[in-house]
């Protein structure tokens, strides 16, 4: 049995309810008929005409994103801007795509606590709540925990640098050989919630794309930092699939699950 569209946004509003997510984040369906019967899903961090290439080879039917699609309204469909082309290969392919964004940032089970198991965080508690408009139950965005044992500043980095797979990142910190037990994550773009890191009693934070003025405050308050870039976050690909297909087999829905092959990290080092 295969279900629709909607039946598995149903199945994603049970891992990341929409009302978790920040005001005014895209998530959803960004794409598609949530009729159209689902045979074969792509999962991906980010929506990339090379991504959008290899749904089509692969003839699947929903691909579901952790980035939105559109963050803007597109403001033509003109084929020869290749991110206007790239929604229109979608559609001529009738592959329809899903995002769930800041709202998997920000549940339990979801993408921080996959973050913090990556470099292996113990006792882990959420930090940092945000106010959605309804009581229960509170909603945080990041997640504190306690590393198996001290280390440096600058060993827990190079671990963070072998764990997440990246060629380089960025450490900013004035004390690289202080012991520290006590980290805080926050995938993505975290660095201005700096303040409720140290509120927590972090003594390191990750987060990505740490911007220099907010990297110096970040200093002057004695909080050292690991940016690792934001695409850390394509853990997704792992953590995601195998949630997705308990929840199928649950429903004895046939549905062939795969993960993009693709780095879509824009930047490398050289």
């Amino acid at each position: 049995m295969q279900p629709t569209v909607q039946q598995i946004i149903d199945v994603m509003a049970e891992i990341a309810p929409p009302q978790n997510a920040e005001p005014h984040d895209p998530i959803g369906l960004q794409i598609g008929d949530r009729q159209q019967i689902v045979h074969r899903i792509l999962v991906t961090l980010d929506v990339r005409p090379e991504v959008v290439a290899e749904a089509i080879k692969a003839k699947i039917d929903l691909i579901i994103a952790h980035h939105p699609l559109m963050f803007r309204p597109a403001p033509h469909l003109d084929a020869a801007d290749p991110q206007q082309r790239m929604y229109m290969d979608l559609i001529k392919n009738n592959i329809s795509v899903f995002a769930a964004h800041t709202n998997l940032d920000e549940t339990t089970g979801g993408m921080n606590d996959w973050l913090a198991d990556q470099v292996g965080l113990q006792k882990c508690q959420p930090f940092n709540p945000r106010p959605k408009g309804f009581a229960s139950p509170l909603i945080y965005l990041g997640v504190i925990g306690n590393l198996p044992q001290p280390q440096s500043v600058r060993d827990f980095a190079e671990k963070c640098q072998q764990l997440f797979g990246v060629n380089g990142l960025r450490l900013t910190t004035h004390e690289p050989n202080k012991l520290i037990q006590r980290v805080a994550v926050i995938g993505g773009d975290g660095g201005k919630f700096y303040p409720e890191a140290i509120q927590a009693g972090a003594e390191v934070l990750i987060t990505g794309d740490v911007y220099y003025h907010t990297a110096h405050d970040m200093l002057a308050n004695g909080l050292s930092v690991i940016d690792p870039g934001h695409h850390i976050e394509s853990i997704i690909k792992e953590k995601l699939p195998p949630i997705l297909q308990a929840k199928f087999e649950q429903q004895h829905w046939q549905v062939d699950m795969m993960s993009s092959q693709l780095n879509t990290d824009p930047f490398e080092f050289i």
